[in-house]
């Protein structure tokens, strides 16, 4: 009695109810684009994808993505790359006096952080990505059935 008294309370504060609601509803559109695969991908062929990253680190890397990488999902990296960033950007925040600057001058630098660690996914991602576009086509076991389109064209709609 006392947790459902609990969740009516949460329901009550506004800024926290819109929280709540508000990871609710990424969470969903992420789950509903983790189910989508690349423009070009047969659907129908994933079944050798899912196979040859059932173990093993791309297991682990699927299981992080919710099986989306097995599904070359439009989600496949999921949120890898900004993971990846936030720890480049806290370890260089060690060795790196500008950083260390940045840590140190509270909310504006912070911010400033932020933006950094930001910007720093963007270039991961742009590394990552075709890296697993080039995995997708070579090594994972998708024979040429598996793609509908090919060349540039696939290249700029993955």
């Amino acid at each position: 009695m006392n947790f459902i008294n609990t969740l009516k309370d949460i329901f009550k504060i506004e800024e926290l109810k819109n929280k709540i609601l508000l990871t609710i509803g990424l969470i969903a559109v992420y789950r509903f684009m983790a189910a989508v695969p690349l423009p070009g991908i047969d659907p129908l062929q994933l079944a050798a994808l899912k196979e040859s990253t059932s173990g093993g680190l791309l297991g682990l890397l699927n299981a992080f993505t919710g099986g989306a990488f097995a599904r070359a999902s439009v989600m496949a990296l999921g949120i890898m790359p900004y993971i990846s960033a936030s720890i480049v950007v806290q370890l260089m925040g060690i060795a790196v006096p500008y950083l260390q600057k940045l840590q140190k001058d509270g909310e504006s630098g912070r911010k400033k952080i932020t933006q950094i660690t930001r910007w720093l996914t963007i270039g991961i991602t742009l590394v990552q990505a075709p890296t697993y576009i080039t995995a997708i086509k070579t090594q994972f076991g998708l024979g040429p059935e598996a793609f509908l389109v090919s060349g540039a064209t696939f290249w700029i709609s993955s």
